[in-house]
């Protein structure tokens, strides 16, 4: 091969890696853009729950105008969103998927219930709960039972938790409802109080 030609090759190559830097500086350098909370542990998969079971766990939770529902692991929200919607309450999600979170902006906001609402991309176990005056969970046992410390510390007495379908362990629940969906499956609801003890 020829000196020249050899030039040439050298040349080429000298600009098409500099084209190829180029194309790759443009790129985004990340996708943490709508990922979950690397920080976050996985507490439940996401699974929605059904209007009607939404609305039987906040009607054994008791839920009025004067009460703060927390929903941890809120998914697109319409637990804390059915709470201002038919209750006139005040709620607060939390999720640790972004997409999650700007569904259930969206769907406050299309249900006219941003004033009463909030939802944050937070993990779970750090949230905390002091103010809130019933609590809804749909997470699995094992994850009710990390959750169980944190909640009988923090919230006061009086304060309600509801449960879909996963108990809190040996803490006896003071109401149990099962019954059929309109999708024809059984689910059970657990209601606890809380009374200022705390339960590992």
């Amino acid at each position: 091969m020829t000196r020249p030609v050899q030039a040439l090759i050298g040349l080429i190559l000298i600009i098409a890696g500099s084209t190829l830097a180029a194309q790759s500086a443009a790129q985004p350098s990340s996708p943490s853009v709508g990922q979950k909370r690397p920080d976050a542990p996985q507490l439940a998969p996401y699974v929605p729950t059904p209007q009607d079971v939404v609305d039987r766990m906040l009607a054994l939770a008791g839920v009025t105008k004067n009460d703060m529902v927390v929903d941890l692991g809120c998914g697109d929200g319409r637990i804390p969103i059915t709470a201002a919607r038919v209750y006139g309450a005040r709620g607060i999600g939390v999720d640790i998927d972004p997409q999650r979170i700007a569904e259930a902006n969206a769907n406050a906001k299309a249900a006219g219930v941003t004033h009463l609402v909030e939802f944050k991309l937070q993990d779970a176990m750090t949230t905390d709960v002091s103010g809130a005056t019933v609590i809804t969970l749909y997470l699995l046992s094992s994850s009710n039972l990390k959750l169980r410390p944190i909640l009988t510390r923090q919230l006061k007495p009086g304060a309600r938790i509801v449960a879909h379908n996963f108990a809190m362990g040996d803490w006896e629940a003071e109401k149990i409802e099962t019954f059929t969906d309109k999708e024809g499956r059984t689910r059970t609801i657990y209601r606890w109080t809380a009374d200022g003890k705390v339960r590992q």
